[in-house]
């Protein structure tokens, strides 16, 4: 069986002019490669670089040098127009939600549906309340987002990026604001949609347990370069990094824990 590629990135370069004359070179000569169908983290200390290669590779950011591929197309090579219509297909889900405040739920979700046309009011009626129910907030329709959880408003956002049906679900630090259980449920759904869909899913975070928890690969950022990139949960791999040093340890620790816990049910 062939192995697909999602996302391909080549020597992709980022240097933003500061104020005081000096220059932050956000990403140095990037190239990595994400598969379809998996679920991908970026991990780094803050300031490392990894959100701005998050949102080059839907060209949110334009790169100073090297190319985006997403599926067969190069998108750094695309018109604007192009680029729009190759966007629908990638979903986005940042860290503050950004939701309409005077819009209820339903018409959050339903916000790209309408922005690129071409249902029908029922069809976007449908298309919402099943992004919702997969979400687990469908009874939220009417409400308002002043009246939800943290972790209720993610995952509108969620069901937003996904009413478009994208190939590909960017998400920058989505975790960051909530606490560790609204966490781990958000984590649950995110595998799901993966399972279930079959959405590719890249995932930016600071956090080693959302990494440990969701991600298949993962590749670890510092001063805007990829330092490594590896299996989740490998074992017996040495590291570069310290932050791939520690996932490492906490993949032995529970590779130990459950062959004791496997040992105890068989005793």
């Amino acid at each position: 069986m062939s192995i697909s590629h999602l996302i391909r990135l080549e020597g992709l370069a980022k240097t933003y002019n500061l104020t005081d004359g000096q220059q932050l070179h956000a990403v140095r000569d990037v190239s990595l490669q994400v598969l379809e169908g998996e679920i991908f983290g970026l991990i780094g200390t803050s300031g490392a670089g990894k959100s701005t290669l998050l949102r080059l590779i839907n060209l949110l950011e334009r790169p100073d040098a090297g190319r985006v591929f997403v599926g067969e197309r190069e998108l750094s090579a695309l018109s604007k127009r192009e680029l729009r219509d190759a966007r629908r297909g990638i979903g986005m889900i940042f860290q503050q939600f950004n939701l309409l405040q005077n819009a209820s739920v339903a018409d959050n979700v339903a916000f790209p549906l309408k922005l690129n046309g071409g249902l029908t009011k029922d069809q976007v009626a449908q298309r919402v309340r099943d992004c919702l129910t997969l979400v687990g907030i469908a009874d939220k329709a009417d409400s308002h987002p002043a009246q939800l959880s943290g972790g209720q408003k993610q995952r509108v956002a969620i069901a937003r990026a996904l009413t478009t049906r994208p190939r590909l679900l960017l998400c920058d630090e989505p975790t960051s604001a909530l606490d560790a259980e609204t966490t781990g449920a958000l984590l649950d759904t995110l595998r799901e949609i993966n399972r279930q869909l079959g959405v590719t899913i890249v995932i930016v975070t600071h956090e080693l347990s959302v990494v440990q928890r969701l991600c298949h690969r993962v590749a670890v950022i510092e001063d805007g370069a990829v330092a490594e990139q590896f299996a989740v949960g490998a074992v017996g791999s040495a590291r570069r990094t310290a932050l791939g040093r520690t996932l490492s340890r906490l993949a032995a620790f529970d590779d130990s824990l459950g062959a004791g816990l496997r040992e105890a049910q068989h005793a």
